[in-house]
């Protein structure tokens, strides 16, 4: 098991509340899978992070390109193995 830093760069501020409710069920669902380790927003309101447990890159970036805000353009992601 590995831990990913998905960054969610905000691009459609716009849309965010929108898909936010989406967004949050989404995650809720990975956390009791145990799929997920941390998550929040940044204070600045530029996006947030999410902090998946996967077993490969592969896995995380399906987790979390399935996010909702992912799907719909709403925040950009960037996705990094985490050594932590």
């Amino acid at each position: 098991m590995a831990f990913f830093a998905a960054i969610l760069h905000m691009e459609k501020p716009e849309m965010n509340q929108e898909y936010r409710q989406a967004h949050l069920d989404y995650l809720q669902e990975l956390v009791e899978q145990d799929k997920v380790h941390l998550k929040g927003p940044f204070v600045d309101g530029l996006g947030g992070m999410v902090v998946y447990k996967a077993d490969s890159l592969e896995e995380a970036q399906k987790l979390a390109q399935e996010d909702p805000y992912v799907k719909e353009g709403v925040r950009r992601l960037e996705l990094h193995e985490w050594g932590i």
